[in-house]
């Protein structure tokens, strides 16, 4: 064999592949996944107690055009019944709190809405109790329950921002404004690409006589929210705490897909 061969040249095909490849190794570097990393995660919660927290759109059920019928599959749910069997669990979500219960259906779990801004909890919370915004109620079935809602002040402009954003997107073909009680989603997955522009403009404009109010991005999705130090991994230390579960042997565990669970994943 002639070891003095040319190399052969790449083809256009060969140089895709690379840059795909390339492309590729990249986002793993920057999004590594923890299965890769599943025997060492393993090791390090041996003897510990394990908290179960999961988002919901996107993790526990598919993303939808609709999201009124962002259902779960039966088989999801008796999966997330089994490791509520196993550990605490709760979920995490941007939706209304409520919306979130009527979807999933269970009882033995834990509840936040609102990106945490609408939780459930048994008893009340000595670290996070001198904000003000834990009170105690009795649920529909006769039980004593804590509502911890620290956006709770905000609700008369949330609704007056709800409504606006109805009215003035609502010649935008495709797009949907969803009340989540103490935020607002404004869905944009099913607007033509030429008016998404128009649709950021128009929630831009709302907000300008709201600069007590935040716009952040999801999957297809503007979230307005009120401007104050909580979010996803507030309402993630505010539920290990109540739960009594903020020590050092405890692993809290949280699944999510979306820039908002990003929050959750810091802490």
């Amino acid at each position: 064999m002639d070891m003095d061969m040319e190399p052969i040249p790449k083809t256009k095909f060969d140089e895709r592949e690379d840059a795909i490849w390339d492309s590729y190794s990249s986002w793993i570097m920057e999004h590594p996944s923890a299965l890769d990393e599943f025997e060492q995660i393993m090791s390090a919660i041996q003897n510990k107690k394990i908290v179960v927290f999961l988002d919901y759109d996107g993790t526990l059920s598919d993303i939808v055009d609709d999201p009124d019928k962002a259902f779960m599959t039966e088989t999801m749910r008796s999966a997330v019944r089994e490791v509520a069997e196993c550990y605490p669990t709760a979920i995490i979500s941007g939706r209304r709190r409520e919306k979130v219960q009527d979807f999933v259906k269970l009882d033995d779990i834990y509840y936040a809405g609102s990106h945490g801004m609408d939780i459930i909890s048994p008893v009340c919370s000595n670290r996070f109790g001198g904000q003000g915004h834990q009170r105690r109620v009795v649920d529909e079935k006769g039980n004593e329950i804590v509502l911890f809602q620290p956006a709770a002040d905000f609700l008369p402009k949330v609704e007056r921002i709800f409504r606006l954003l109805t009215t003035r997107t609502r010649n935008i073909k495709g797009s949907r404004v969803e009340d989540n009680k103490f935020c607002v989603s404004v869905h944009f997955r099913c607007v033509h690409e030429k008016d998404t522009n128009a649709l950021k403009e128009v929630v831009e404009s709302v907000l300008e006589d709201y600069p007590d109010f935040r716009v952040t991005r999801g999957k297809k999705v503007l979230e307005v929210r009120p401007l104050i130090e909580w979010d996803k991994g507030h309402a993630l230390e505010y539920l290990l705490d109540t739960l009594g579960f903020d020590s050092s042997d405890v692993v809290p565990i949280y699944l999510g897909d979306d820039r908002t669970d990003e929050d959750a994943f810091k802490v």
